[in-house]
């Protein structure tokens, strides 16, 4: 009787161990495969972000970056952005931005770069750029009836830049002229202050020249006049996060095949009748 008993409890004890054993392999399994298939997820989001290119554009900034008839982005920033991306093999992402926001997008890296009409005036040790590749100038916009035809006219007067424009950087360190001025304030977009202008909310915007005339072309060509004189003159280049020379480089290699093959001729073009691109 006691040899029986004795044999059970033998029996049971041995059972026990087997359980033990198989739980403990089973849960180290779990856990080797939980490890390899976050390692694997890990390398497809690492896979797809070194292929997509991501570009951060002001999306009311025609004709560099804006949203088409059709509801699409388009601009001749974003078709220089998509024809850099197919030749490194990446997708282009189109991101909208708050212009007063780009900095935050930047360094966050929701953005791998600034490309919608970046001036390096006044920036050139903030980002890391490619070489310019386009001129431009800033000016000043107003009504063909305002009577307004010289800087000395705009004294007294509702002066608007877009915010955290090259504009307005100019006028707040040309204070000669901003102090004239009755009021200088900001808007968040270009076509807004086209409507404040032309409703007479204001009596003048600074902007650039390229996005003036575009502006003013999409009206008819009237109503509006460029004030001879330009406010000041500047660059455009493609802005990285500081330090970010890699991807910088990869982007310039880009755009010097796109001048040698024409490519950029042909863009350049297609948006302003002729080739207005300056990279040698």
């Amino acid at each position: 009787m006691k040899k029986i008993y004795l044999l059970g409890v033998l029996a049971t004890i041995m059972l026990a161990g087997c359980s033990s054993a198989k739980t403990t392999e089973s849960s180290s399994a779990d856990t080797s495969a939980a490890e390899s298939k976050l390692t694997d997820e890990t390398s497809i989001a690492g896979t797809d972000a070194d292929a997509t290119f991501t570009v951060g554009f002001d999306q009311d900034f025609p004709p560099m970056g804006f949203v088409g008839d059709d509801g699409e982005f388009t601009g001749f920033d974003l078709d220089l952005a998509a024809d850099v991306a197919k030749r490194l093999g990446k997708e282009i992402k189109y991101q909208p931005i708050a212009w007063d926001a780009k900095d935050m997008e930047l360094t966050s890296g929701n953005i791998d770069c600034i490309w919608n009409g970046f001036s390096t005036k006044n920036r050139e040790d903030k980002y890391t750029w490619t070489k310019p590749y386009m001129k431009n100038d800033q000016v000043f916009v107003v009504r063909s009836d305002s009577g307004i035809n010289s800087f000395e006219d705009l004294a007294g007067k509702t002066v608007e830049v877009q915010i955290d424009s090259s504009a307005e950087a100019v006028l707040k360190e040309n204070t000669e002229l901003s102090s004239t001025f009755a009021k200088l304030q900001t808007v968040a977009d270009f076509n807004t202050g086209f409507m404040d202008l032309e409703m007479g909310g204001v009596d003048a915007l600074a902007m650039n020249s390229v996005v003036a005339n575009y502006q003013i072309t999409k009206r008819g060509g009237e109503g509006f006049k460029v004030l001879d004189k330009p406010l000041s003159s500047e660059e455009y280049a493609v802005g990285f996060k500081l330090g970010n020379t890699i991807l910088r480089d990869e982007v310039q290699t880009a755009l010097e095949e796109m001048k040698a093959d024409g490519t950029l001729k042909i863009i350049s073009e297609k948006w302003f009748g002729k080739d207005v691109t300056t990279l040698e």
